[in-house]
Order: C-alpha cells, then structure tokens, then sequence
C-alpha cells in the first residue's frame, strides 16, 4: 500500500474508532487487552494509556528499555499535539519530504512520529488522549493498538487493519 492509501486507511481507522463515552476502566481494558495480546505474541513492548494530562495505564513488559518509555512519551505527545497518530504524521511529513522540526519547529527529543500512538476520540468531545506501544516495528506498534482498541469497542480489525507491508 503507497503513503496515500495508508493515510486514507488510517483516517478510517481514526474516525471508525470512537468511544461513545470514555471513563478509566475503559483504559484498563484497552491496556489489558493489549498487555495479553503482547504476552501471547512474546512481544517486549511499553503500553501506555493516558487522558491528556493524566496517565491511566501504564506496563513495561520484560525485555523493554527505558528507550522505549520515551518513544512512548515522544509519541503520546504527538498525539496531544495534533490530535492524529504519530503514524499517519510521519507518514505525511515522508510524503512532503519534511520533518517535525522544518514544518512545525518542534523538537525530535519531545516529540515523535514513528508509528505506535492513536488518539482516544470520544464522539462529541472529540480526541482525549492517546494509546500508545513501543518496541516492535513502528507499523506493527500502530497495528497493534488498533487491533486492541478494535477489539475493545467490537470492531472488525480485518477492515481496519492495515495488511501487511
């Protein structure tokens, strides 16, 4: 899939994945899901669930690094920042041929766009706060909360998903 299809799919995805309401136990079940999703896969990854402002899940699976614990911050405020995943971002500076810092003077140290971090969109609030994986290949990271935030709000992944590279 070219850069414009996968923007295209992703915005579905964005739009599609929506919480009628959101309270913390819904953090706790995404952050679950995908903790239980990382174990059976033998995934090392950070999980990180979070309102703007307020952390609401947070697991450092064995075999992660401190590295990853800031990947996850760099994405999550990515996410606060544009209210869109750091993928679809980093996809769309690739496709402009630009950075973060060149397009929006930001800073590579507190912010990321590498795949990994999806904004918590609640209909009629619009985006809340943001999932957030890191410590496998930044397209496997988005896929993975997608698949968890798809099988927490009962959608079908296979038409969300991405497919494969």
């Amino acid at each position: 899939m070219d850069i414009p299809h996968v923007l295209q799919a992703i915005a579905h995805q964005e739009h599609t994945l929506v919480f009628p309401q959101f309270h913390a136990e819904h953090a706790w079940q995404i952050g679950t899901q995908l903790r239980e999703m990382a174990l059976a896969r033998d995934a090392a990854v950070v999980i990180d669930v979070r309102t703007f402002g307020r952390k609401l899940f947070y697991a450092a699976l064995e075999g992660t690094t401190p590295d990853n614990a800031r990947w996850v911050e760099r994405k999550s405020r990515t996410v606060e920042h544009f209210h869109r995943s750091s993928y679809a971002l980093g996809l769309a500076l690739q496709q402009a041929g630009t950075t973060l810092a060149e397009k929006y003077g930001l800073n590579s140290a507190e912010f990321a766009t590498h795949g990994g971090a999806f904004p918590l969109r609640v209909s009629g609030a619009g985006v809340i706060g943001s999932v957030a994986v890191s410590g496998l290949p930044q397209r496997d990271d988005h896929q993975m909360v997608v698949e968890a935030l798809c099988a927490v709000l009962g959608q079908d992944f296979g038409k969300l998903s991405l497919g494969r590279d």
